[in-house]
């Protein structure tokens, strides 16, 4: 990749797109982003000014062919997260629908390289299967989640863009940690047993620093790699030794409850009628609840066969991360990006 390549990234305010817009600008790309009318600028606002910004979204296709003039790299980070049931033509619309118009402009821009922010997720978990690699093909089964299902499929559009010709590389995260904002994703678990979770899941599944999602696709954008996808994953590791580890660097309790398969039925339940009386959001979804149960592993090997490239202990990710937490907690619980070195 040259340095007058005009790379677009989508998702570029959200958790992994803030991180590898960060590495794009540091490494001296021009940047084009896609961000919608009411995206908090939070995480990036101290590049913004670095960055030419395009409104709209991935189901807006006048934008997208406004976003596309003059691009040569395309980094699709852009996706709807949600385990709820009545986000599901929502995620469908963005996850799926938005990718198969990302590609499709792709092809028609005629850009060189195009990587896909994908999840272990769409490899399909199964009980029958608890190791994955990248070769293991989609399996339907009660382990996969709504969100799962769109991955999956916006998967597919990226792969069959790749057949009609677009240079692809697709990477699939296992779940990310890191600083960002404090009440969504993954980095809501340090916001949780801060304020004193009881709770931990039976469950396992492979971790990985939102830094080394980031460095791994620029890698990918540097050197070209085409026609491959990449589990990203340092670590497999039970939530409950996640949850204590997070515990213990902010100094507080460790959650103390087991839940098991039968606890998180009915918890999910209740959190189902919680959200009816109140309106707020559940903490806990039926998809969620499920996950949370089972065991996971993911191979890594195909990743660290690229030149370069390593992982970081999770055990610094939560240390440096939950620093960030503590400093936040003082300000009103602030997002906040780890440092990228």
């Amino acid at each position: 990749m040259r340095s007058n390549d005009k790379v677009l990234i989508t998702g570029a305010t959200g958790f992994i797109g803030s991180y590898v817009l960060r590495l794009l600008l540091q490494r001296g790309y021009k940047v084009r982003a896609l961000k919608r009318r009411k995206s908090a600028l939070d995480l990036v606002r101290n590049v913004a000014d670095k960055v030419e910004w395009v409104e709209g979204d991935v189901t807006d296709i006048v934008a997208l062919e406004e976003a596309f003039e003059g691009v040569t790299r395309v980094c699709h980070c852009a996706a709807l997260v949600s385990f709820r049931s009545s986000d599901e033509r929502r995620m469908m619309r963005i996850n799926v629908e938005g990718t198969a118009n990302m590609v499709n402009l792709a092809l028609n821009a005629n850009v060189q390289h195009f990587v896909h922010v994908s999840s272990v997720a769409a490899l399909g978990r199964a009980a029958h299967r608890p190791v994955l690699d990248e070769t293991c093909p989609w399996v339907d089964g009660p382990t996969n989640t709504r969100y799962a299902l769109s991955k999956y499929l916006s998967e597919q559009e990226v792969w069959r863009a790749h057949a009609e010709g677009l240079p692809v590389a697709v990477v699939n995260p296992s779940m990310v940690l890191g600083s960002g904002f404090w009440h969504v994703g993954t980095s809501r678990f340090f916001l949780q047993i801060y304020k004193g979770l009881a709770l931990y899941p039976i469950g396992q599944n492979g971790f990985v620093d939102v830094r080394d999602v980031a460095q791994f696709i620029l890698l990918l954008l540097e050197r070209g790699i085409q026609g491959e996808r990449y589990i990203l994953s340092a670590q497999d590791l039970l939530f409950r030794d996640v949850f204590f580890q997070i515990a213990d660097a902010l100094g507080v309790r460790r959650p103390f409850i087991r839940v098991t398969p039968w606890l998180a039925e009915i918890g999910w339940r209740l959190e189902w009628l919680r959200s009816k009386l109140t309106g707020a959001d559940p903490l806990l979804t039926r998809d969620s609840a499920r996950a949370s149960t089972c065991r996971f592993s993911y191979r890594n090997d195909k990743s660290l066969t690229v030149s370069g490239f390593t992982y970081r202990p999770i055990e610094q990710t939560i240390r440096e991360t939950a620093a960030q937490f503590l400093e936040a907690a003082r300000d009103g619980f602030s997002p906040r990006i780890l440092p990228m070195s």
